[in-house]
């Protein structure tokens, strides 16, 4: 047996000592007469005692009720369970409590930089009175509870304030960022009949203006629901747009965002039950229509907390940045953070421009204290070999929050060695999908590399073999196997509910069911709690030989390589034939991969710079097997490499270099769309490039498949 690994960083015991956590834990010993000595006891009663934890969290985090709950649990079958009946609440009135706080004056609700503004506070007060004007207009568009109101809106304060007052009527929000084409975007809203568009005139990204009133004229028109636009003039201040008009005499009448906060008014909240929609998010989409899954207004609002207060321990004196773009659920986490009280931080723009110092000059001057990103752009950093603690004063960091994509043991390590000696690094796994996190990190637990440090509490996360039995220590499906307030209520415009149970609970269908998410996950016991490693998604995972592995395992080794900018492995095992496994890389003498900051680069921008990074000849390379585009040298070590640190069975048949590596919006490198691609599957049947960062990047995939005679057949 291996011996215990060294974490690679632990709490002080005074950092334990005055967490909420800990706090927690005195609360249940001096309230409820529970003592949990450590994190695991703590987290099997939580998803043990379903009903006595979330009414614990419920007392504890202080959520606010119109009515009271009945029960806590009156259904637990997924789908489909019943939280918290009775209970009337509304999310923006949570969000805007800190509003009313004696001390409200000493902090601002929201910081805002972009490439257009400099820097621009928001105070309690003035995103409340804002929020209360807006509520005011949309009620007088006609807007009422259940309504569908979406936007066509970057990272800025107007889209928090929108929100807000979405979700103070009880309407239901949605949102795509600008960055997206009308056919992206359409393919999500048309799916929804938004009543009310909201949209800028434009942004900027890297230096370069994009204009988008003519996008809002295309999506107005292909959404004959829409009755009212709202255009907030952002990349021009004084942008106005005319009444629309189309064929048949429809006209949509445009109110500009000054107008809109025109008339004074006090904040509003509809009381909606627990399970009433919230806001419809997407999920990536890779293939057929992104599905459209709703989460409601009690779910998010216990989740938030439970995960603000308990897993992140985030206090009102808080700063909070996560870069992230509205398409992302990390958007919508980012808002969420006000309902503790939290300074939020938004960053619109391209984070690596002018150079990938922008976010970490940005942190050192607000005095950041949770830094949120992905694991690609600690990549991007750790190539450029940069070191921001040396450059900027990063001091006030308490914590730092990555999510995305797994996270290797050296980004780990560049963390603690070029950030911060001493965060708390909260590596996340969750998503759209959940709405919250599977596994995390924990203020009363150590680090080892490369390791979540826990399961969620009151999130039941298991690693099942093929079997459907839960397992320790080895890659299994991974598996939540009883119900979260969080989960989603329903897809939109699902009848019976069939899209919905096949996306998740068909695999390990009950009674009772069981949620499967679709990523490889090995659980690991520790002393003090049971850590996870996530191997990539179960659906494009290596089974060579008989032996099953992640593709991030082999991206662990291959990305070490200076030379190696980005890389994605496809093994085309099909229907029992004998596996061929490619690997292919982005070489560094050929730029950076433009798709490498994942969600830090919207689609559009990402497909311009696909396009301008191709190498002339891709067509001749996929079509000469013999022409890889790999230098001998290299390939020879990259090979070398995995059968040293893997094994011999996991040594690719062939290397061969890429100009970008295909990526969705998100940041996800799309193995299965290519996989399909390069086993003969039609182009547009294998992916959708509006939900793609790079859409341009699969060209070079088609033209392989092509010149290789790659078929299905």
């Amino acid at each position: 047996m291996s011996a215990e690994p060294t974490p690679i960083w632990t709490p002080s015991p005074e950092r334990v000592a005055h967490c909420r956590l800990t706090r927690y834990l005195r609360w249940l010993d001096d309230t409820h007469g529970r003592r949990f000595d450590g994190y695991e006891p703590l987290w099997q009663w939580s998803v043990t005692d379903l009903e006595g934890f979330w009414s614990s969290v419920w007392d504890f985090c202080g959520m606010k009720s119109h009515s009271a709950y009945t029960t806590v649990l009156a259904h637990s079958e997924m789908p489909g369970a019943q939280w918290f009946p009775g209970a009337t609440l509304n999310y923006a009135e949570h969000l805007l409590a800190q509003a009313s706080h004696p001390d409200a004056a000493a902090r601002p609700a929201i910081v805002f930089q972009s490439e257009l503004v400099a820097r621009q506070e928001i105070g309690w007060a003035e995103l409340a009175a804002q929020t209360g004007a807006l509520t005011a207009t949309l009620r007088r568009l006609g807007v009422g509870k259940g309504d569908r109101v979406v936007a066509y809106m970057p990272n800025i304060p107007q889209t928090i304030v929108a929100l807000l007052a979405v979700a103070s009527i009880g309407a239901i929000w949605s949102s795509s960022s600008p960055d997206m084409g009308p056919v992206s975007v359409l393919d999500r809203f048309r799916q929804i009949e938004p009543k009310v568009l909201i949209s800028v005139d434009g942004y900027r990204y890297s230096g370069k203006d994009f204009e988008r009133l003519g996008h809002v004229r295309e999506l107005v028109g292909a959404l004959p629901g829409v009755e009212h636009v709202v255009l907030v003039p952002y990349l021009d201040p004084q942008a106005t747009l005319p009444p629309l008009t189309f064929e048949g005499g429809r006209t949509v009448p445009v109110t500009s965002w000054a107008q809109a906060l025109a008339e004074p008014a006090t904040p509003a909240f509809e009381a909606v039950p627990f399970d009433h929609p919230l806001w419809i998010v997407y999920s990536s989409g890779t293939t057929g229509m992104p599905k459209p899954i709703v989460h409601g207004h009690g779910g998010v609002t216990i989740e938030a907390l439970k995960d603000r207060v308990l897993a992140l321990d985030l206090h009102p004196e808080d700063r909070v940045f996560w870069f992230s773009s509205t398409n992302w659920i990390m958007w919508n986490w980012l808002v969420s953070s006000l309902s503790v009280g939290c300074t939020v931080l938004q960053f619109d723009g391209n984070p690596g421009w002018p150079d990938l110092d922008t976010l970490w000059r940005f942190a050192e001057r607000e005095r950041a204290t949770f830094f949120g990103t992905s694991p690609a752009f600690i990549a991007l950093n750790m190539k450029a070999g940069t070191k921001p603690r040396t450059r900027f004063d990063l001091s006030a960091l308490r914590t730092v929050g990555v999510t995305g994509s797994p996270l290797t043991e050296e980004g780990y390590r560049w963390i603690y060695d070029a950030v911060h000696p001493d965060v708390m690094l909260a590596s996340i796994s969750g998503g759209t999908d959940p709405g919250t996190s599977f596994l995390g990190g924990s203020p009363i637990l150590p680090i080892y590399a490369g390791e979540m440090s826990c399961r969620g509490l009151g999130v039941a996360v298991h690693a099942y073999d093929d079997a459907g039995k839960p397992v320790l220590g080895q890659v299994g499906e991974l598996v939540c196997a009883r119900t979260i307030p969080s989960m989603p209520l329903y897809f939109w415009n699902d009848p019976g509910g069939k899209r919905y149970f096949e996306s998740y609970f068909d695999t390990f269908p009950g009674p009772p069911n069981v949620w499967r998410h679709g990523d490889w996950l090995k659980l690991i016991p520790r002393r003090e709690s049971v850590t996870g490693v996530i191997y990539g998604r179960s659906d494009s995972t290596i089974n060579r030989h008989g032996i099953r592995m992640g593709t991030s395992e082999l991206y662990r080794v291959v990305e070490e390589f200076d030379a190696v900018a980005d890389a994605l492995v496809i093994d085309l095992e099909y229907l029992g034939r004998e596996s061929y496994m490619a690997l292919f890389v982005v070489l560094r003498e050929a730029g950076a991969a433009p798709g490498a900051l994942g969600p830090a680069l919207p689609g559009e921008a990402a497909g311009r710079a696909a396009a301008s990074n191709a190498r002339p000849g891709v067509g001749a390379l996929a079509a000469d097997a013999a022409d890889t585009g790999v230098p001998h040298a290299l390939k020879k070590a990259l090979l070398d490499a995995i059968r040293t640190k893997l094994s011999a069975r996991h040594v690719p048949n062939d290397v061969f270099a890429i100009p970008d590596v295909p990526r969705t919006i998100s940041g996800k490198k799309m193995e299965v769309p290519i996989k399909k691609i390069l086993l003969g599957q039609p182009p547009e049947k294998s992916a959708n490039r509006d939900s793609m960062g790079n859409p341009g990047s699969i060209d070079w995939f088609v033209g392989f498949a092509a010149g290789r005679g790659v078929d299905a057949g």
